[in-house]
């Protein structure tokens, strides 16, 4: 009898929600079909709003997580922290206590890294980068510096927002993070 599929908490904002795609085009749906063709079926858990901030998915966390948990999650977040202009020393700390409470579970964790806009100054881009690369270096924690990496500043990749990536850009960032998603599944022990 095969094992039950793999429960992934994708826990992020517009960019993982699939903002302005249709549903199959979007991040969620893409990245379950490439792991099910892989051989790695997977039941995603949606836990990411267009709009979201560090703080509004830690206030969401554990509602998410009530419905019987996750066995591994991926975290998206900080996009909107740097479209704001919000203090990084709040956002890291919203993010580490995100990163805790997953931990206290026992849940392995992929975080997506961000960068934040250039518009902001290097001050700004520089301390707001620091957030990622510090909690980066927790033990245990699979890392992808950058989630936008090979799509962000293409116009064939991004919607007309120059934000949100396209159905092709999406494409682009499940290809470049399945390994590191299988690897994050490997790691619920539950191959």
């Amino acid at each position: 009898m095969p094992a039950a599929p793999v429960r992934l908490l994708v826990l992020g904002d517009s960019l993982a929600a699939g903002f302005g795609l249709a549903h199959a085009d979007g991040f969620q749906a893409r990245l379950a079909t490439a792991l099910a063709a892989a051989g790695r079926p997977v039941t995603i858990l949606d836990g990411a709003v267009s709009g979201d901030t560090t703080a509004g998915g830690l206030a969401r966390l554990d509602w998410v997580l009530g419905g019987g948990g996750a066995d591994a999650a991926i975290v998206e977040l900080g996009g909107n922290d740097g479209l704001r202009g919000l203090d990084p020393a709040a956002s890291e700390a919203n993010l580490g206590k995100i990163l805790d409470r997953l931990a206290a579970r026992h849940i392995p964790v992929l975080l997506s890294g961000m960068y934040a806009p250039p518009n902001l100054g290097p001050d700004y881009a520089r301390s707001f980068r620091a957030v990622f690369d510090r909690l980066a270096a927790r033990p245990g924690l699979l890392y992808d510096p950058f989630f936008l990496a090979g799509v962000a500043a293409d116009p064939a990749l991004n919607q007309a927002d120059h934000i949100h990536p396209n159905a092709a850009g999406v494409r682009v960032i499940v290809a470049r993070l399945l390994p590191l998603v299988e690897k994050l599944l490997g790691e619920a022990g539950r191959e």
